[in-house]
C-alpha cells in the first residue's frame, strides 16, 4: 500500500530530535510530538483533527 500511494517512510532523523527539543510544551503525546516535529523538518503537512497539534506551527490539513 506504501508503495502503491507514493508514500514515503522517514527514519527518525537528528534534526526531528533537535527540533522536538525546542517545541512548547503543548503537546503530552510524544509521538505526536515527533510528528510535529517531523512536519517542520521536512516542510509538510499534518493531516490532524487534533487540537493540541494545531496549537504548534504546523501547516494542519482538515
Amino acid at each position: 500500500m506504501i508503495d502503491n500511494n507514493g508514500f514515503e517512510l522517514l527514519a527518525i532523523d537528528k534534526e526531528y530530535i533537535l527540533e522536538l527539543e525546542n517545541l512548547p510544551f503543548i503537546h503530552k503525546a510524544p509521538f505526536d510530538r515527533l510528528l510535529v516535529a517531523t512536519a517542520l523538518s521536512e516542510k509538510m503537512h499534518i493531516v490532524t483533527v487534533d487540537a493540541n497539534i494545531q496549537k504548534y506551527s504546523v501547516s494542519c490539513i482538515w
